[in-house]
């Protein structure tokens, strides 16, 4: 049977143009600031533009430049890899173990996990980075504290190739309060009669965490995982304030590259090349995160 197409006044009743009303700001502001920009900047990484003077087009050049005779580009690429892939996974242990120790409720409950949350929040401004960086310098409170106990004050964490991306992976775990809280609120629908059932046949501690917590938390875990590996590889502030990439590039992340190359070397063309391929590279991570979900994520989880 055809079904009749509502007519025109039949669509505009008042619920229609309330909601319509309702969604109008956030659906031009949705196009002016996200979709246009990005069409914008999908132009303008097939032209040699450098803010100054028009875009000029030049076809696939800039995405040839990237991958032939570009060495800074693979540089930075392995180290945003190293950063998410090394950073990620330690955040999120430690907040599941910091989630588990502030599940049960205590008078003091509130204010641990506002202080726990504290540093999701600070934690990526441009202030908490320049303390960070003085804590690392070489006459900053690690070597101060270092020389406290006997060992040598004098290490340059930051001048180090191999100490300085530490110090900004270390940064990145200490932000685990959003991830935590999530944890913490999935640790709660998890029914407390499945841990009595498990102690009632005898198991400890260890295997209720293997055998029930972590099961009924993977969805839970997949989720953290996926935002904060997106997160990850659009690390900057970090690295712009605290290293600026230094020493040798070693701590240069994608998006400090690519900020680099569009506002400081003016090659604006070049920098929104490098804008869609990461867009591509965590679309790509993305996609194998879901493929393989099948794999390890109970579907019945909280």
């Amino acid at each position: 049977m055809k079904k009749k197409s509502l007519s025109f006044k039949q669509w505009l009743n008042k619920q229609n143009v309330v909601g319509t009303i309702c969604t109008l700001p956030f659906t031009i502001g949705f196009l002016l600031f996200m979709i246009v920009p990005m069409f914008i900047s999908l132009y303008y990484s097939f032209c040699n533009y450098n803010i100054l003077s028009p875009p000029v087009w030049i076809g696939f050049k800039n995405y040839i430049k990237m991958f032939t005779d570009d060495p800074t580009f693979f540089k930075t690429i392995g180290v945003t890899f190293y950063f998410a892939l090394v950073s990620v996974p330690l955040r999120l242990i430690f907040a599941l173990i910091v989630a588990m120790l502030l599940v049960k409720t205590t008078k003091m409950t509130a204010f641990y996990r506002a202080t726990y949350y504290l540093p999701s929040i600070i934690g990526g401004s441009v202030a908490v980075s320049i303390l960070w960086k003085r804590m690392f310098a070489i006459d900053g409170v690690i070597n101060t504290l270092l020389d406290y106990i006997g060992l040598n004050r004098n290490f340059s964490w930051l001048g180090n190739p191999k100490t300085a991306i530490w110090t900004l992976i270390l940064l990145a775990i200490w932000q685990f309060g959003s991830s935590m809280l999530i944890f913490l609120s999935a640790l709660k629908q998890i029914p407390s009669t499945m841990y009595e059932a498990a102690r009632v046949d005898g198991a400890n501690k260890w295997s209720q965490f293997w055998k029930i917590t972590l099961p009924l938390l993977t969805p839970t875990i997949f989720f953290n995982l996926v935002m904060q590996m997106i997160n990850g590889f659009l690390a900057f502030t970090q690295c712009f304030i605290i290293t600026q990439g230094k020493p040798m590039n070693s701590t240069l992340f994608y998006t400090v590259y690519m900020y680099q190359q569009s506002f400081e070397f003016y090659n604006t063309g070049y920098g929104a090349a490098l804008a869609w391929i990461m867009l591509l590279i965590i679309g790509f991570i993305t996609l194998i995160l879901f493929a393989t979900k099948k794999f390890w994520v109970y579907d019945e989880g909280i």
